[in-house]
């Protein structure tokens, strides 16, 4: 891979960053397979393992850029309703309804709720919501995990309202810090929770993921 841009070529933090593409089999697997991202074989393997995805479902993907959750869902489960969102645009995906905006803003909570037919009365509609948000990390490990929770905290507040009863809530969370507390707290809305690290993620990241399932409403 050949950078053209000089002064981002000559930065030994983008050097690095492209010998680990090049040496990345995800990477390259993704490429073959036609997904936007490596990130498609960590929502894989965690389906693989757990079976929480299938056909004539309604999902909602948060953090969807580049959109390789949505693609493998749509692909694999051609039945099954998909409503992404993320603060980045994505290209189309046929079988996915996309918001570009801030999940944790009231216009685009307003957004899924009308389009999941959610009022405050009425029981959750989705069957599976699954998040890949995170924040822009700024390299302190304190200030990065407090960021990531506030993420996951707001994404797990819409899942309680938005599962049915036996859904299944995947999010990314970061190591450290308060996630053991949230951990505890998920677990008495779901019967059965995993903290887990699927082997596409990289192994000096910092990302583990909380698989929730069975939601008890």
């Amino acid at each position: 891979m050949k950078i053209l841009n000089k002064k981002i070529a000559a930065k030994k933090s983008s050097a690095q960053w492209i010998q680990r593409q090049a040496a990345d089999p995800y990477v390259a697997r993704a490429h073959r397979d036609g997904y936007r991202a490596r990130a498609a074989y960590k929502l894989i393997e965690m389906n693989e393992q757990f079976k929480f995805l299938r056909n004539n479902q309604v999902v909602v993907d948060l953090g969807a850029a580049p959109g390789s959750w949505s693609q493998y869902i749509a692909r694999t489960y051609p039945k099954t309703k998909i409503f992404a969102m993320d603060l980045l645009e994505i290209q189309g995906i046929p079988g996915v309804t996309f918001y570009q905006g801030d999940f944790t803003s009231d216009e685009a909570l307003q957004w899924l709720m009308e389009q999941l037919n959610l009022t405050d009365a009425t029981a959750g509609t989705v069957d599976v919501v699954v998040s890949d948000m995170a924040p822009n990390t700024v390299g302190h490990k304190k200030t990065d995990h407090l960021r990531q929770m506030v993420l996951l905290e707001y994404a797990l507040d819409f899942a309680l309202r938005a599962l049915k009863v036996g859904g299944t809530f995947v999010a990314k969370s970061f190591t450290g810090g308060t996630t053991n507390d949230l951990v505890r707290v998920i677990k008495q809305h779901f019967s059965s929770v995993h903290y887990i690290k699927p082997p596409a993620s990289r192994k000096d990241s910092v990302e583990m993921f909380i698989v929730a399932m069975d939601f008890k409403g």
